[in-house]
């Protein structure tokens, strides 16, 4: 069982399996290849043999009619003369065709006035006489049996000067040379046969292969099983998931992505799979993935609602196609928001978990010096206030991932022994305005962090460190404040410190206020500044109704 789950693990297959249907393949292909062979060949010889036969019985009609009309034998000549002409001139003439087994030339009495073996001219033929009429015109082709055995025969009368029968001829082939020649042709056409189906089978043999090789090693039905499933999880996903080749034509795309593409159109819907995806209005960033082989992510398309990621497809190092993650900005952007809110909550789980520790000191402390009643009250007292804190913010901030940053900073005001007051009827509903959350989170952040850094920088350790924050929000508008009893800001600065990079606080700083008044001013908000030295510093950022929230 190990080693079974082993080799799946790795991607391997049992021999039987991987090679299953190789061998259907190459069966199915072999039974085609030798039954369409048998078939060609079967045809070929029998085509051939016909050819043959035909081409057979006119050359023995030729040689017969010429020898029928050779003047020697229509003119009269003398029989002995004639005999001896014939027999010097025949036998050239039979030495000279080697389809020619015997000529033979009888007379009107039926003797033999010549023959190809010597021995029998002037004997009398005894074998069938042919049939002259009106349609064999004088000659014919016929199978008969003679002192040389079973033969094809070509009979030609002939006739002598005044057109009176005076004999005939025979020119023949022996049938065993024939059923020779017949052999030969089947011999010709069984190797040519055997060879093509020799070539096909190593033909075959490499068309299985890289068929089970264009399947990955998987069956066909197993194949289509993985196919209905890949496409059934596909489909469920709320992203858009397409896919083009490197000609950039879409091979594939869920109905998420086809609605995200042509925006819910049923008619380009439909037409979506074998388009061109320069033509989709969000399918520019694949065609710039397909051509640089780079990964994107979270790209923003030329409908500001749709953020895509974009994944070449390589092999062997080129590009044969992309794919691309289509995210609703809507869906993608609240559930960034709820990561930040979660990640701002850890971040106060933890500076409470740092501040909690130094109170348990102090209570232990108490406890070992005997001073019970005053670590009684001082437990109560801690919780209560505690309690009130987180009460406050949960009742006045509505968006999770500000109040958790809120509870945080509390925390950490109260390790760097800072008075956080949050102001009087303050209330904030994300839905008097659309901001997105990360950037609140960002701006109050930072505008907190600098009023922290500001008050622990003051050199008078006496004067009071107390930070008053407060946030607003009615529809249409929003107002954030954060008043500090830190340091304050010197004249000259003023004008400087929203500039990236700038600190009077040292080297790697200044860029928490040039990133407050970036983003403030990129959602069409503004941010008021009024600071006094040694006396403290007060931000406002406010939000109007026209304010241009990201997407």
């Amino acid at each position: 069982m190990k080693n079974d789950s082993v080799k799946e693990k790795s991607g391997k297959k049992k021999p039987s399996t991987l090679k299953s249907i190789q061998r259907l393949l190459f069966r199915t292909q072999l039974i085609l290849i030798i039954s369409l062979a048998l078939f060609l060949g079967a045809a070929g010889a029998l085509t051939n043999i016909h050819f043959e036969t035909v081409k057979r019985d006119q050359n023995l009609q030729n040689i017969a009619k010429a020898v029928a009309g050779s003047p020697v034998l229509t003119d009269g000549t003398d029989r002995e003369i004639a005999s001896a002409v014939l027999s010097q001139y025949l036998d050239s003439l039979k030495d000279a065709l080697d389809d020619i087994d015997v000529i033979s030339v009888v007379d009107k009495d039926n003797v033999r006035i010549y023959h190809s073996n010597h021995k029998l001219i002037g004997t009398v033929y005894d074998g069938t006489l042919p049939q002259f009429d009106e349609k064999s015109a004088g000659y014919y082709t016929a199978d008969d049996t003679g002192p040389s055995g079973t033969q094809r025969r070509a009979y030609a009368a002939i006739y002598d000067e005044n057109g009176n029968y005076s004999g005939f001829v025979m020119s023949i082939m022996l049938m065993k040379n024939i059923w020779g020649e017949t052999y030969q042709i089947l011999l010709i056409s069984a190797v040519i046969t055997a060879a093509a189906v020799i070539i096909e089978i190593i033909i075959s043999a490499k068309l299985s292969g890289q068929i089970k090789k264009s399947l990955m090693g998987y069956e066909p039905d197993t194949f289509t099983a993985m196919y209905k499933i890949r496409d059934g999880i596909l489909e469920s996903l709320e992203e858009g998931i397409i896919a083009v080749d490197s000609k950039g034509c879409i091979q594939f795309a869920n109905e998420a992505a086809i609605k995200m593409l042509n925006k819910g159109d049923g008619d380009k819907s439909r037409n979506t799979v074998g388009q061109n995806i320069g033509s989709a209005g969000n399918g520019t960033v694949l065609l710039n993935t397909l051509e640089s082989g780079e990964k994107e992510f979270s790209i923003s398309s030329a409908d500001a609602d749709i953020l895509i990621d974009s994944i070449p497809i390589k092999e062997d190092n080129a590009v044969v196609g992309a794919v691309g993650i289509l995210h609703n900005r809507a869906e993608y952007t609240k559930l960034m928001e709820d990561l930040a809110g979660n990640r701002y909550l850890v971040d106060s789980m933890r500076a409470n978990n740092h501040d909690f520790t130094n109170k348990l000191h102090v209570i232990l402390g108490m406890i070992q010096m005997g001073m019970y009643d005053e670590a009684t009250a001082y437990i109560q007292n801690i919780s209560m206030v505690q309690r009130e804190s987180i009460s406050k913010i949960m009742n006045a901030v509505s968006e999770p991932s500000v109040a958790a940053l809120l509870i945080g900073k509390i925390a950490r005001a109260s390790e760097l022994n800072i008075k956080f007051v949050l102001r009087e009827n303050c209330s904030y509903c994300p839905s008097d305005m659309k901001l997105p959350s990360e950037a609140l989170v960002t701006v109050i952040g930072n505008l907190l962090d600098n009023a922290f850094d500001a008050m622990n920088n003051n050199a008078d350790y006496r004067a009071p460190k107390e930070l008053m924050f407060g946030i607003y929000s009615r529809p249409g508008a929003v107002l954030i404040t954060v008043d500090d009893t830190g340091c304050g800001i010197d004249k000259q600065d003023m004008d400087r410190i929203f500039e990236n990079g700038y600190s009077t606080k040292g080297d790697g700083r200044g860029t928490g206020l040039y990133q407050v008044k970036s983003i403030v001013e990129r959602l069409g908000g503004a941010v008021n500044v009024e600071s006094q030295k040694d006396a403290g510093t007060s931000f406002s950022v406010s939000f109007s109704k026209n304010v241009k929230t990201e997407k």
